[in-house]
């Protein structure tokens, strides 16, 4: 599916919400755009109305009195009413004058001595006339001042009306726009969840991060701001360009010229833009990934005085931003407002040329109320036009930023399976498994044993033997290439990941804690893990020692990665979260390398309560922790060289006593 599709079908999603402010625009726009009507009605009808035909009448509304008579505009007439001898008013130069009988034909006027002059071509007529003063003139004019502020009040209540269902159109389609991020945020943030972790291997979070923020921040603005835009800016284009066809066809279709000149621009703009800010995109995702790995890193940038280095890596990714960034830039101010500029006067020079050679029409003379309602119409045209072209740059970062956002959410995933089964027993068959993270690179070859429930297996070797990635492959983090693995006889691939993972805990060297507290480190927020479990796990591994100095107890505050805790202290809560959570297998990765010797020595005490019940496996470079196992494995370069236990190993004296001895004559 299409980056374009993909939005839309988000936008769908609250549709109803979008439908609703769609309908709330369209009333905006249809009571805005009434106004240039209306005044041209005012000014037509009423201001001008006074060089309409006017008959002698009897005194009553609408009737005017002069030299004696009462006089009454045609359209104030009833259908049954008698109408008296015609009379004009007519504007020569600044004055207004009136005659006792109609035009034969208009043209220019002059007045002098009495004596309205009216030439048309070679035709001339010469009519008496009286000269108006100002306060006839306004005497004339009263009549209409009733139906000016009826209309006028009619323009305000649409300017009101408009007004409020404009806040309404913007309250509604903003609010369905965060509705769609916010919902965009939570299905990407669910979808890492289920990716595997081999996607992680070469993507640094920081990139992940920028996806999810930054990414999704420049759509926001697609939603927010462009689409807005784009909704309003088309309504009004297509509003106005009905009121225009109702005034004047001929022009309306020359201005429809701009649509085609709009559109091409835009695909010529997207050509660049696109190119620009892809770069822009993924520098702004390096510079996330560098600060983040940084931030990350300082005590080792500090310690080896790399800052300089580092600040230099940084300054080449920002420079280049920046370089991009100017290039948008230059875009953007070549061509945004310069573009609307040339448009708005090319249209305005068919409007002059098109209205002047009217002009020179007598019988076809253009009215000031037309002329007012053009101008006005043609300048609330380019409103919505540079709102359109203001807004390309955001829409080609939107769709951009759209581009990496579903290349994330488009790789493959698993559902969090909710099944569950009863607590196995953790009897584990490693059946003839080779594994490879990379085709054809196998970091594990033909392993094979068996560990019964309630043992104790010990994974020995140098780095890059493979003790860890037999845990990867136990724990489904990765699948072997071949081979088979299974649990009580079943193959773990026939079961969810989730579903296997239930019934296993895993302690790492470097564990890992989340911001919260000691206790909610150790339940993870699961409902099934109480207060009464937790406490009861870091009693069993002898936490109560360590933590009970503290002020809050085991409500003591922890940062991100409890940076704050000791490596001991943070040994011991992934020590209590793995029993509290009571696995039927237990996963010790090089767990007690980290730790001093007087923590080691309370977590050793408690090993025997964490063994029971349970199996056990444990990857360790210290081999004095492992004496004690059921079956010890020796690895080298992904296979297995040695096993049995301590005793037996040493009575063979191979690879293990060797390894053994060494770390005996160090120690």
């Amino acid at each position: 599916m299409s980056t374009g599709k993909q939005l839309l079908s988000y936008a769908l999603t609250f549709k109803r919400i979008i439908i609703a402010a769609l309908i709330m625009l369209t009333i905006s726009v249809a009571a805005d755009l009434a106004g240039p009507f209306i005044a041209k009605t005012v000014i037509d009808q009423h201001i001008l109305g006074l060089e309409s035909v006017w008959y002698e009448a009897g005194k009553g509304d609408s009737t005017v009195k002069f030299h004696g008579s009462y006089y009454k505009r045609e359209k104030y007439f009833s259908d049954n009413e008698e109408k008296g001898k015609s009379a004009r008013i007519l504007q020569a130069g600044r004055s207004f004058v009136f005659i006792n009988s109609d035009l034969k034909f208009d043209g220019k006027r002059s007045f002098k001595d009495g004596k309205l002059t009216v030439r048309q071509g070679k035709k001339t007529a010469v009519y008496q006339a009286f000269l108006l003063s100002p306060g006839e003139v306004l005497a004339f004019s009263r009549p209409e001042i009733p139906m000016i502020i009826k209309l006028l009040a009619i323009y305000f209540g649409l300017l009101v009306v408009s007004s409020i269902f404009q806040y309404g159109e913007k309250l509604w389609l903003q609010t369905s726009a965060n509705r769609i991020i916010q919902k965009m945020r939570e299905d990407i943030f669910s979808h890492i969840q289920r990716l595997p972790i081999k996607y992680f291997d070469n993507l640094p979070a920081g990139k992940v991060v920028s996806r999810i923020t930054n990414d999704t921040e420049a759509i926001r603005e697609l939603y927010v701001t462009v689409l807005a835009t784009f909704f309003t800016s088309a309504i009004y284009i297509a509003g106005i360009y009905i009121a225009l066809f109702i005034l004047n066809a001929k022009l309306a279709a020359i201005c429809l010229l701009l649509l085609p000149i709009l559109y091409g621009w835009m695909i010529v703009y997207r050509k660049y833009a696109s190119k620009y800010n892809q770069v822009i995109r993924s520098r702004v995702s390096d510079i996330n990934a560098t600060v983040n790995e940084s931030i990350q890193g300082m005590n080792i940038i500090q310690a080896f005085g790399r800052e300089k280095e580092t600040q230099q890596e940084f300054e080449k990714l920002n420079k280049e931003h920046f370089v991009y960034q100017n290039k948008m830039l230059n875009l953007n101010s070549m061509t945004s407002h310069n573009l609307v500029g040339v448009l708005r006067n090319l249209i305005f020079l068919a409007f002059i040329w098109y209205f002047g050679a009217q002009s020179l029409q007598a019988d076809a003379a253009i009215s000031l109320g037309m002329l007012y309602a053009f101008i006005d119409y043609i300048n609330r045209l380019f409103q919505p036009v540079q709102g359109i072209v203001n807004q390309l740059a955001n829409l080609e970062q939107a769709i951009v930023a759209g581009e990496r956002v579903f290349k994330l959410m488009n790789e493959a995933g698993e559902d969090v399976s909710e099944e569950t089964i009863p607590r196995y027993k953790g009897n584990v068959v490693f059946n003839d498994v080779s594994f490879g993270y990379k085709a054809d690179e196998y970091v594990l070859k033909n392993i094979n044993f068996e560990a019964n429930h309630g043992q104790t297996v010990a994974l020995v070797g140098h780095t890059g033997s493979g003790k860890s990635s037999i845990m990867n492959l136990l724990f489904r983090f990765y699948d072997s290439n071949k081979g088979k693995i299974t649990i009580d006889g079943k193959d773990i691939t026939s079961l969810p990941r989730q579903v296997i993972r239930k019934h296993m805990g895993i302690v790492l060297q470097d564990p890992y804690l989340f911001t919260g507290t000691i206790a909610s480190n150790v339940s993870l927020n699961d409902p099934f893990v109480t207060r009464e479990k937790v406490e009861k796990a870091l009693k069993d591994v002898g936490a109560e020692k360590v933590f009970r100095n503290l002020e809050n107890g085991y409500d003591e505050p922890v940062i991100e990665k409890g940076s704050t805790l000791s490596s001991g202290q943070r040994q011991l809560i992934s020590f209590a979260r793995a029993l509290a959570f009571d696995p039927a297998i237990l996963i010790l990765d090089e767990a007690t390398s980290n730790i001093d010797t007087e923590t080691e020595a309370i977590i050793q005490k408690a090993m025997d309560v964490l063994k029971k019940g349970r199996t056990t496996f444990i990857i360790a470079h210290r081999l004095s922790t492992i004496r004690n196992a059921d079956l010890i494995l020796v690895l080298d370069r992904g296979k297995i060289v040695e096993q049995g236990n301590h005793e037996q190993l040493m009575e063979h004296r191979g690879r293990y006593y060797q390894m053994y001895q060494l770390q005996h004559k160090a120690g």
